[in-house]
């Protein structure tokens, strides 16, 4: 397995990501992640549709909490063909608890805590927390992504205006 020594820092210290880094172009992973209510939610699932994939650490943070609360604003304008997911390593009720209480409605929080396959097949998986890195990747309709960002530092929010940039060239 690929590890990335150095690859995105925390508060400063750097940390090792497990799994290669996707770049524009590169056909996206499948993926099978934890529903909120437990069942799976497969890519395949949003098939045909321009899909987001928001990636944090844990919602229970400010950071990443204002990254959901962010994207779930902008999906409110979205055509119903973009799909925004967020990933995380949360247990799915603490996902359901954070959405309830956010009024997060448009955006499908989905977890990663079963195995570690999303985290090391995307490239975000931190080696030394056991969480995923924070990182936003656009998928196009046809699989392949065509935006990709790792935050080098995970306290920080991610560049919104290109992942959106490139939303709207994918539809």
């Amino acid at each position: 397995m690929t590890e990335r020594a150095k690859a995105v820092t925390f508060k400063g210290e750097p940390l090792t990501l497990m799994g290669g880094e996707l770049r524009k172009g590169d056909a996206a992973p499948a993926f099978a992640l934890a529903a909120n209510d437990l069942s799976e939610v497969k890519s395949a699932d949003f098939s045909g549709k321009v899909l987001v994939l928001s990636v944090v650490p844990s919602l229970d943070t400010g950071v990443c909490a204002a990254q959901t609360r962010r994207f779930n604003k902008e999906a409110s304008d979205m055509s119903k063909e973009v799909a925004i997911l967020t990933v995380s390593r949360d247990l799915p009720f603490a996902q359901v608890r954070f959405c309830a209480a956010e009024g997060i409605d448009r955006v499908l929080t989905v977890s990663d805590y079963r195995h570690t396959g999303f985290g090391v097949d995307y490239g975000v998986l931190i080696e030394e927390l056991a969480l995923l890195t924070r990182a936003v990747f656009v998928v196009d309709r046809q699989g392949k992504i065509v935006y990709a960002q790792y935050v080098r530092e995970v306290t920080d929010e991610p560049d919104y205006a290109p992942a959106l940039k490139a939303v709207a060239a994918a539809l």
